[in-house]
């Protein structure tokens, strides 16, 4: 089967001097990335890689990190691909489970590879880094230190025999981001790669004359789409690592004449806040898109005017299903606000109940899609997989609904319905009431274990209003929500913990909720409860400060 590693070659014969790569470093031609990505093989292939072997690529965005992903493809062989900033026993968890052959890892991180693996454990690394790495970080590794890549990618490549190029079954294993439970090792085999890729060329009308501005990482199925696709057409790809200044990367795209721009709710969030986008040049748009969760209605709406003619294309995906299930045609968006579309090219989308079967327009049921973009299962968890692959559809875990044209709209995730005094309900209703207060930005919906009711809801919210605490949301909640579904606590914080992906980790809300109920509950005598739950004076209204995780 034909795929990444043959686009490159192919681009590489018919337009040697192309640009492919750029980086605040320089661009890199499609004849250069195939030298370098022939380098990367040999010097795999002498390390012992071949068809079947998996290795760890644990790097930033730079240019060597693609020379790498596509060389361990070009060996038959499968990339397992983790975020640089997880804790180094999850890191470790994750070794254990994947069982790769080597790691490549960037010099920054050697301290945190270093100390998770006892010596008779211990993974073999190859370290990317700017310059050949100081004998105190080659040290820090021991026997374990394999060798040096350029982080550039701009060196040498090695003169050594060049092993057959072939295809992998398995192209990568991508670990979800656990932001409600342990990561899972998803399996995306090429033909998966190959499938998703065309069918977003198709709907986004690529050719090579586009160029993307990525700020998402590439060990994120949607900046790896990004990639990919662009790969497809002949096209090329701008990384930028800057976006802590983002008004620095609104002006790259003008410098470097993107075509368009790829982010996720928390991009658009920060260029709303930041950036008077009216005053940057950015005329070489010719589309916008977001994906990566549901952006606020009000985001949406700005994005549209903002980055205008540019019209914003919302995406929905999941990494069980390569990166993209779905897309809301620009043209639809008005009438079909808060849709994220119908399923893209090869996609089948439907919405049914607990026995599978289609439920009539407007009732909610659970999102299920089909396709040769859905992975084959997960990484050795057959128990795991039976449980969202019944019959040829995966199971999303979304609740949704759909009207008589097929455009879904998600309405919660079935595995975080809250059950409020035997009710069940959608974080979403609650998140979506609080939303629509003036003044709150965001806002996340989680359930608290109670003694006597089993669960109640904590709300976390964060407002650019300083006027807003506790009680005046929870009177705006009683205004528009009947009152078993009234959040028991509203709780201040000036950001939420989020993954590198810009992802909220659900998991570390739900206990933060359960010890700040559970500290409450313990302080309080039961008919203190409705002061509470009304907000007066004593309840705590805003939480310690969370960061992104």
């Amino acid at each position: 089967m034909t795929g990444p590693v043959t686009w490159l070659a192919k681009y590489a014969r018919e337009t040697p001097d192309a640009p492919f790569l750029g980086t605040t470093s320089g661009w890199v031609t499609y004849a250069q990335m195939q030298s370098l990505v022939n380098g990367v093989r040999a010097l795999l292939a002498s390390l012992g890689v071949g068809p079947g072997s998996r290795v760890v690529l644990a790097l930033p965005n730079v240019a060597g990190t693609v020379a790498c992903w596509l060389a361990v493809q070009s060996l038959g062989a499968t990339s397992v691909e983790l975020d640089r900033e997880w804790s180094e026993a999850a890191l470790a968890e994750v070794v254990k489970q994947a069982k790769p052959a080597l790691a490549i890892i960037s010099g920054r991180d050697a301290k945190k590879w270093a100390r998770p693996f006892t010596p008779g454990e211990g993974l073999p690394c190859l370290v990317m880094h700017p310059t050949p790495p100081p004998e105190p970080l080659r040290a820090l590794l021991g026997e374990r230190y394999l060798g040096w890549l350029s982080e550039e990618g701009t060196g040498e490549p090695l003169v050594l025999p060049a092993p057959e190029v072939r295809e992998p079954e398995v192209a990568q294993i991508v670990f979800t981001s656990g932001t409600t439970s342990a990561p899972r090792g998803v399996l995306q085999t090429t033909k998966n790669l190959c499938v998703s890729t065309d069918g977003i060329v198709e709907y986004l009308q690529l050719t090579r004359a586009d160029r993307a501005m990525l700020v998402l990482p590439l060990f994120y199925v949607y900046g790896k789409s990004v990639l990919l696709s662009h790969l497809r057409v002949g096209g090329s790809v701008f990384m930028d690592h800057r976006f802590m200044y983002p008004r620095v990367v609104m002006e790259a795209i003008g410098t470097e004449r993107c075509t368009n721009l790829a982010g996720v709710p928390l991009t658009f969030e920060s260029l709303r806040r930041q950036v008077d986008l009216s005053t940057v040049d950015l005329s070489s748009l010719r589309f916008v898109t977001q994906a990566g969760g549901p952006m606020q209605q009000d985001t949406i709406t700005w994005a549209r005017t903002a980055f205008s003619p540019a019209p914003l294309y919302v995406m929905y995906g999941q990494t069980e299903a390569t990166s993209r299930l779905s897309y809301l045609p620009p043209a639809w968006a008005p009438e079909k606000q808060g849709s994220i579309g119908r399923g893209m090219p090869g996609v089948e989308l439907r919405v049914v109940d607990e026995q599978g079967t289609p439920v009539p327009p407007g009732v909610e049921g659970q999102l299920v899609a089909r396709g040769e973009v859905v992975m084959p299962g997960y990484l050795d968890a057959p128990e795991e997989t039976a449980k969202v692959l019944r019959d040829g559809w995966l199971w999303t875990g979304d609740l949704a609904t759909w009207d008589s044209e097929g455009f879904v709209f998600i309405t919660g995730r079935a595995k975080q319905v809250l059950k409020l005094g035997g009710h069940r309900v959608a974080p979403a209703e609650l998140e979506h009431a609080l939303t629509a207060r003036a003044g709150v930005r965001e806002a996340v919906v989680v359930g608290a274990p109670d003694g006597l009711e089993g669960e109640v809801a904590i709300a976390f919210v964060i407002s650019d209003d300083a006027r807003l605490d506790q009680s005046v949301l929870l009177r705006h909640c009683r205004s528009l929500l009947p009152a078993q579904r009234v959040p028991r606590r509203v709780v201040l914080v000036p950001d939420f913990p989020r993954n590198t992906s810009g992802k909220v980790l659900l998991g570390e809300l739900k206990k933060l909720a359960a010890a700040l109920h559970f500290a409450e509950m313990a302080d309080r005598a039961p008919s203190s409860r409705a002061e509470s739950r009304d907000g007066r004076p004593g309840a705590q209204e805003v939480a310690p400060p969370l960061g992104p995780g």
